[in-house]
């Protein structure tokens, strides 16, 4: 098998990367590097059967050769980004999504969507189901990132409904783990680094805001998974269990021996209060669940951080 995995320099696209190395694919990761680093790919300079090709999705592209499936995870994913790259987030969420679709459909590949829990904005009903709707503002500061992923939803379904094309649809929850961007922004990174540093921990609004975090090994078994899924709706991946960000903030300052104190800052706006995904459809459709416990993953985050951050002043 031979695959695409645009976005493949970045957090979740590299991990994928590896795994389908792991079972044997060809891989062509394809990323113009506007969040993604080759730092991620690093290891997989010399490997057999990988290709990393320096493109952007929103111009015209092509692979040449056999394509049996693309993922896509081609579009800045972090607050701090897509918030900085208004107008490219939206660009590679329409044309950039289009041009994918577009290859998988000369390569008669099946085309596996990474979408978000954004989708549903801060959402009225909880847990989220697939099919909710969503509370999203279009025009609030986050709609950049929000409606890119909803407009690539409606984009994925026309082909699917009007050309055939084989199309499967992720909204992926919170995702952390190794190769994070240290300054990523989010919140895992964020409090991981400032309980590092010894610095006071940001909690923006009360803290009681709750989130879901899955482990990005979890989270990449369900994307591969869903290659071979026959529903072409939209599934829900993440780990159901909910934490608030105060209990959450407790479990980083825990595993770091951290004693910095909270410091609380105002919500953002259209910041979700609650987050947590029904996982229902996965289950049964994927026959997939996650394994990582939190403190299990967030012991692994947080030891790539101290390596990385070993390795940065190694290299000052």
């Amino acid at each position: 098998m031979r695959a695409v995995v645009a976005g493949g320099a970045g957090f979740i696209g590299s991990h994928l990367c590896d795994y389908l190395l792991e079972r044997d694919f060809e891989v062509v990761c394809i990323d113009n590097l506007i969040t993604g680093s080759t730092r991620n790919l690093r290891h997989l300079r010399d490997r057999h059967g990988f290709k990393f090709q320096r493109c952007d999705v929103t111009q015209r592209l092509n692979v040449t050769g056999r394509v049996d499936a693309i993922w896509n995870l081609a579009s800045p994913a972090s607050p701090k980004d897509y918030l900085a790259l208004p107008l490219e987030t939206l660009a590679v969420g329409s044309s950039g999504t289009r041009n994918l679709l577009e290859l998988a459909l000369r390569k008669k590949a099946v085309f596996v969507e990474a979408s978000t829990s954004e989708v549903y904005g801060d959402p009225l009903i909880h847990p989220q189901v697939e099919t909710y709707w969503g509370n999203v503002n279009p025009v609030g500061p986050r709609s950049v990132y929000d409606e890119a992923k909803r407009f690539s939803e409606a984009l994925i379904m026309a082909y699917n409904r009007k050309h055939g094309l084989v199309t499967r649809i992720a909204r992926i929850f919170n995702t952390y783990g190794p190769r994070m961007q240290l300054d990523d922004g989010r919140i895992v990174p964020t409090l991981v680094n400032q309980s590092l540093n010894g610095k006071p921990l940001t909690i923006y609004g009360t803290g009681r805001q709750t989130r879901s975090f899955c482990y990005v090994s979890d989270m990449v078994e369900g994307l591969y998974r869903l290659a071979s899924c026959t529903d072409p709706m939209p599934v829900n991946l993440g780990n159901p269990r909910e934490f608030t960000i105060l209990r959450f903030a407790q479990v980083v300052k825990k595993l770091t021996g951290s004693t910095s104190p909270l410091r609380f800052e105002p919500l953002p706006e259209d910041d979700p209060k609650r987050r947590r995904p029904d996982i229902s459809r996965a289950n049964r459709l994927l026959h997939w669940q996650p394994k990582v416990q939190l403190e299990q993953g967030l012991k692994l985050t947080i030891d790539s951080f101290k390596h990385r951050r070993q390795n940065d002043k190694g290299t000052e």
